[in-house]
Formats: C-alpha cells, structure tokens, sequence
C-alpha cells in the first residue's frame, strides 16, 4: 500500500504561517432590518473579525513591519504605545509573533476588558490614572495628554521603538491600500457614500483618499462626538464621552480637509441605543464606536434615495465593553 503524500506548507493554499496572515478582508454585511423605508441602503465592515478584535489591527502590523523594513524596530527592542485599547491590542498580536516586548500606556478610564485582553496576549499594561479623578468609560483630552507624556518618558527610558499612532504614516497606508479598495471591491463599485468616525484621521484618511481616487464622486462623511465636534468647527462642550478613541477636540496630524465632503456627530445616547439595537436584530455585537458610526449612517442614509449605499466600519466588538454600561444599564 502506497504511504498517503502529505503536502509541503507552500501548497496549501488555504495555510496562514500564523494569525497576521488573517488581519484585513472583513466581511461587509448590509444591515437592511435597520433600513427605513424609502432610505438608502447601509453596509458595515466588520473588523472584529481580524484577529485582534479591531480595525486597528491593520494598522498595528502595517507599522510594525514597515518599522523592520526600515530598521527602526530591531530584534531585542520593547515595543511602547500610547493606546486607548485597540491599537495596543493589535500590537500585541504582531508581537506575540514577532518576539518583541511590549508596553501599552493606557487611561485607567478605558475599558477593563481592553487592558485584560492585552494582557492576555503578553503585553504589559501601563495605567495612568485620570487627570481629575475616576470616570471609568470617559476618557478626556486632558486624560490623553498624561498617557501621551508617561508614553514619551517610557520609550526614552528603554530605549523603546515607539509607533506613535497619530503621526505614523503606515497606519494611513494600511487603510488607503487596504480596507478602501477592499470595500470598492465588496461592494462592486455600487457604494456612494462613507461614514467613519475620526481618531488618529487614518482609517477615514486613508479608505477616504482610496475611494476617491477610485471614484471621486464618492462622499465621504466624518463622523464626531457631539460634544465635541472639533473637525467641523463647532463648539467644543466636553471632550469626556463614551465613544472611545475619537473626539480629543484635536485636528489630527494626519488630517485631510479636501477629503471630506460633510460631518455628522452623535450624542453617547445614540451610540448606545444605535450599538443594542445592531446587536438585537442584526445580530452584530458592537462597541460605542460601532454604535456611533452606523447611527451617522443611518441619519445619512434616511435623506438619500433608495439606490444610494452607505458604507461605514464596525472598528472592534462589544466584548470589549461588558464591563460598562453599554449594553446593561447600571
């Protein structure tokens, strides 16, 4: 009898020689049980389907190995962020792989869930308690100016390679050569409007400036907090919501004004209503970010006709928060 013939790595096609292989191509799902009567379509990405949780696992790895590439980031260096959960996250997987030691700087505002999952993954976690006392869920610029300096004094003391999320042009290019021509490509080239909230600018920058290239007639709509609509120069309230990772009331380095086409803001309620509703009849768990991208969409897409699609991103999962309020009230 002739021994079976077991086939070499390279001809297994359907073989990732580990996790990062999986990061980006999220499905795109239409939320039509949401829809309106008469109102557009509306479709969302899903990103927590890459290994990490989050949209912010493509720009994690995209940094990380254009850091090798150029040899920024060597072997036997730590790794240190500035995070608020999902940049940190995505680090951690790219360095479980790769070998490097790694520190995320976070607000002790953040989620519990967040800092546990990094845990999880090997990383150190580095809280630095909130400016003017305990808010759990509400991190506020003033909040991200002491993790930004904890973050600075850490890399220098280690010798640290230190990505820099906000002024690191990869994270940009992970966006405008991947998840925007993956998006044009799901939906056929059909799409007509997209909505995302802005953070670091580089999932909106980079997907925004892949689609128009593409097709310049697209729009593409910012979505902020609406206590703190800093992009479309309305009055700054509050920089302490629910909707993290966004809403600083700070331009972002990265930012480009001849991209966007319109703002939108939603309240915290809105988010949170948005997020429960997505998961209970569209079955689409959720964080606040989720919550708030897709009701922007939703108010865009209701005064659009009935052949337009609308495009937003689900960033990460509601796993990640349910420690807080947002699907239990407390």
């Amino acid at each position: 009898m002739r021994a079976p013939t077991i086939p070499s790595l390279e001809a297994m096609t359907g073989l990732r020689d580990s996790v990062l292989g999986t990061v980006g191509n999220t499905p795109l799902v239409a939320i039509d049980r949401l829809r309106s009567p008469g109102a557009a379509r509306v479709a969302v990405k899903l990103e927590a389907f890459s290994p990490g949780g989050s949209v912010k696992d493509r720009a994690a790895l995209r940094i990380i190995e254009d850091a090798e590439r150029s040899g920024a980031l060597r072997p036997g260096m730590a790794v240190v962020e500035l995070t608020s959960g999902n940049m940190g996250i995505g680090l951690a997987v790219a360095c479980a792989i790769k070998g490097y030691r790694m520190i995320a700087v976070m607000s002790d505002g953040n989620s519990v869930e967040r800092r546990q999952i990094l845990a999880a993954h090997g990383a150190e976690v580095d809280l630095v308690p909130q400016v003017d006392g305990a808010r759990p869920g509400q991190v506020s610029a003033e909040d991200l100016a002491a993790v930004e300096d904890r973050t600075r004094s850490l890399a220098l003391k280690l010798g640290a390679y230190r990505p820099d999320q906000f002024n690191n042009v990869s994270a940009v290019r992970a966006h405008e050569e991947g998840t925007g021509p993956e998006i044009w490509r799901q939906t056929n080239g059909a799409m007509t409007h997209f909505v995302a909230s802005v953070g670091t600018g580089g999932t909106f920058v980079g997907v925004a400036r892949a689609l128009k290239r593409i097709d310049r007639w697209i729009s593409c709509v910012a979505a902020e907090p609406a206590s703190a609509p800093a992009l479309a120069g309305g009055p700054i309230r509050s920089t302490s919501h629910r909707i993290q990772g966004t809403g600083y009331a700070e331009i972002p380095p990265f930012w480009d004004a001849t991209l966007c086409d319109g703002f939108l803001t939603t309240t915290d309620d809105e988010a949170i209503a948005t997020a429960r509703v997505l998961a209970t009849r569209e079955g689409i768990l959720g964080g606040f970010s989720t919550g708030a991208n897709v009701a922007a969409a939703l108010r865009l897409a209701a005064g659009l006709p009935a052949e337009a699609l609308v495009v937003t991103i689900a960033p990460d999962t509601g796993l990640k928060y349910l420690s807080t309020e947002l699907f239990v009230d407390r």
